[in-house]
């Protein structure tokens, strides 16, 4: 993407820094209503990681209920359901429509484009933020990296902008600025979460960037592996022993069922699949409670225990029945495989996490089966996540999402002490977060 220069009169109108999802939609608002717009990045082209997420199909919203739907933002609930109140799954289809990206809903609810692409659509949007039919075109600035301030922020006054460029550091001010930089997942796409010490440096709260929406490494030692004596030794990193990793990583458990605490004396179940990796486990159902897991983790500083069911169309007492059918000379793998179909990764997770004692023990065995206790060491490393959690506290900020102490500074996006689910959450929530956030720039400019 070609970068404009920046013009030489001072300060510009507003800067956005940050071209993903939050940001575009804060430009073009802006735009329509003809504020002149500058959108800085520190990538060489907009909607790098938004690309990347929808390569296999872009998940662009949610079609439940709106109840349902603000419910999923969980603690934070009421801080985003004003901002999804101005923009929510029916404003994101039709605002798909205009760019002439027909949407459908899936079997899941999940609503995604026609095309199931997001190149189609970037390409529109930024087809029209460039060249709108009404309002100002948005000026693009690209490698350009934000260093933080040049000189320290005053209510009221310009910001001072300090980016690192292939031509060296330089200074941008401007009379309002927005901040969409993202959370600190996916750092290769931008997302790196270098913004964090630049504004607790400037007494702006900012919670802690955790992983969201991510796989866990299993505790290092199970009992089965301390009953043949081969682990520490023999583990795998993570905890799965060399045969397991060897024989299983990367391949699926197929119709499963999950079941945890939720921390609030109540418990998570959901039916999906997930897959074993290298260390340990990912997958959808597994990133649906992945902030139940995580945060079980960092309260105790203990494994969190994942409680799996192998056969969740089987009752317990179907499945004691089956375990305790004589089976004659059969081997135990080869009755549980005739009698439940329990076979490959399913059945070696058994034998990976069971003593002996509990295998031969139909009781204890047809219980496991039901609920296979798997103790989670750790979130993986927020990097590798899908998304992140904690950012830019909402107490710091006003309902229009701008900086109390610095009115002419907002922030929106990812950046945003927030989390949610993958199934369009997501993306909805930062689109609505840059509606919102316009809107208060705009309203400062009219006071």
């Amino acid at each position: 993407m070609t970068s404009t220069p920046i013009p030489e009169f001072s300060p510009l109108p507003v800067a956005i820094i940050g071209a993903g999802p939050a940001g575009l939609m804060a430009a073009e608002r802006l735009s329509a209503a003809g504020v002149p717009v500058h959108v800085f990045d520190a990538m060489p082209s907009a909607g790098r990681k938004f690309l990347l997420a929808g390569k296999g199909g872009l998940n662009l919203t949610h079609s439940e209920p709106f109840a349902a739907f603000a419910a999923r933002y969980g603690r934070r609930q009421p801080q985003v359901e004003p901002l999804l109140r101005a923009f929510d799954a029916e404003a994101v289809r039709a605002w798909a429509g205009g760019l002439g990206v027909e949407t459908f809903v899936g079997t899941s609810g999940r609503v995604f484009p026609m095309e199931m692409k997001a190149a189609p659509l970037l390409r529109a949007w930024m087809q029209r933020l460039r060249h709108p039919a009404s309002g100002v075109p948005v000026q693009f600035h690209m490698r350009h990296r934000w260093l933080g301030f040049a000189r320290p922020p005053q209510p009221g006054e310009a910001l001072e902008l300090c980016f690192q460029t292939a031509e060296g550091e330089r200074s941008v001010p401007a009379g309002r600025v927005l901040l969409a930089l993202g959370g600190a997942s996916w750092p290769r796409l931008g997302s790196d979460g270098r913004w964090v010490k630049l504004l607790q440096e400037r007494d702006i709260a900012v919670a802690p960037l955790l992983p969201a929406n991510c796989g866990f490494d299993v505790a290092p030692t199970t009992a089965r592996q301390a009953e043949q004596g081969t682990a520490p030794a023999d583990a795998a990193p993570g905890g799965w022993s060399r045969h397991f990793r060897e024989r299983f990583a990367g391949q699926p458990f197929k119709a499963v069922a999950i079941d945890c605490d939720d921390g609030q004396g109540g418990r998570f179940h959901r039916r999906g699949e997930f897959v074993a990796t290298e260390t340990g486990i990912e997958g959808s159902v597994v990133y649906a409670a992945s902030h139940l897991l995580r945060d079980a983790i960092l309260r105790s500083s203990q494994p969190a225990e994942l409680r799996i069911d192998l056969l969740p169309d089987h009752s317990l007492e179907q499945v004691l029945a089956a375990v305790r059918h004589p089976r004659g000379s059969k081997s135990l793998s080869g009755h549980l495989k005739s009698r439940l179909g329990l076979q490959g990764i399913k059945a070696a997770l058994l034998y990976e996490l069971l003593d002996k004692a509990t295998m031969h023990d139909p009781e204890r065995l047809a219980q496991a089966i039901k609920a296979l206790p798997l103790p989670l060491a750790a979130a993986r490393p927020v990097e590798e996540a899908i998304s992140s959690a904690g950012g830019v506290c909402f107490e710091a900020l006003d309902a229009q999402l701008r900086v109390r102490a610095l009115p002419q500074l907002a922030c929106a996006g990812e950046m945003l002490d927030w989390e949610a689910p993958t199934g369009g959450y997501l993306l909805t929530a930062c689109l609505a977060s840059g509606v919102v956030a316009a809107q208060g720039l705009l309203e400062r400019e009219a006071a």
